[in-house]
């Protein structure tokens, strides 16, 4: 299983990647839309910070077990999927050995080389079954140790997340818009950097991609605002 391992260590970069951006992409507009609400319907600082303390608490977890077990079950899903193309060789050799030509056919082989090829990969059955699950079932290999991995990086990611818009809470005292003021720069500028670090290592200008997951970080923020105000100042809020 060497060569599974190898390549599922390959796609253990793009997958720091997305879990980090996951994580705390999620942590940042999750707590500006809070604190952006809360400010919008109290002048309370304290409450503010204690119910953002409990939503880090709350969605730091959630996101964790989120990130585990659906990684958990992409890895359940390719080694069921590994057994069954092994069993299909086995008892249907000929439409699997179809397959394969036709995968060969859609890069191009033709005639003589098609065969040779063909008949190279029929006679490596581990490397027959892995082409069938990358680009037949379009599946890639998940190592034992990605579930905890992506648990642990996503769920410490939106740890990070919620602590940026919240942090300026603990320096300005019971200003609240201060605060709010606060958070939303250091949110923004937090968001464009997830988006320069992005673009440094995919493809896509820095530019675009910064102000795009700062769009999205005020979007979220907005609507949380919006949602405070509304209900601050309905009668009766009580806030």
């Amino acid at each position: 299983m060497t060569g599974v391992i190898e390549v599922a260590e390959a796609h253990a970069r793009p997958s720091f990647l997305s879990d980090f951006i996951l994580g705390s992409e999620d942590g940042i507009v999750n707590v500006l839309g809070i604190i952006l609400g809360l400010s919008a319907a109290t002048n309370d600082a304290r409450l503010i910070i204690i119910a953002t303390l409990a939503a880090l608490a709350a969605e730091s977890i959630a996101m964790g077990m989120v990130a585990f077990t659906s990684t958990r079950a992409r890895r359940r899903l390719y080694l069921a999927e590994t057994a069954r193309e092994m069993r299909e060789m086995r008892e249907t050799p000929e439409e699997e050995r179809e397959d394969v030509r036709r995968i060969l056919s859609s890069w191009g082989y033709r005639g003589k080389d098609l065969d040779e090829l063909l008949v190279r990969i029929e006679s490596n059955p581990k490397a027959m079954v892995e082409l069938m699950l990358a680009f037949e079932l379009k599946l890639a290999p998940v190592e034992p140790a990605a579930p905890r991995r992506s648990g642990l990086l996503v769920g410490g990611a939106t740890i990070f997340g919620h602590g940026i818009p919240l942090v300026p809470f603990f320096f300005v005292g019971s200003d609240v818009l201060l605060g709010a003021v606060l958070a939303v720069a250091a949110s923004g500028i937090a968001l464009f950097g997830i988006g320069w670090y992005e673009s440094k290592i995919t493809v896509g200008g820095w530019w675009q991609n910064g102000l795009q997951l700062v769009g999205i970080g005020l979007a979220g923020g907005f609507a949380g605002y919006l949602i405070g105000h509304i209900l601050g100042a309905a009668p009766g809020a009580g806030l």
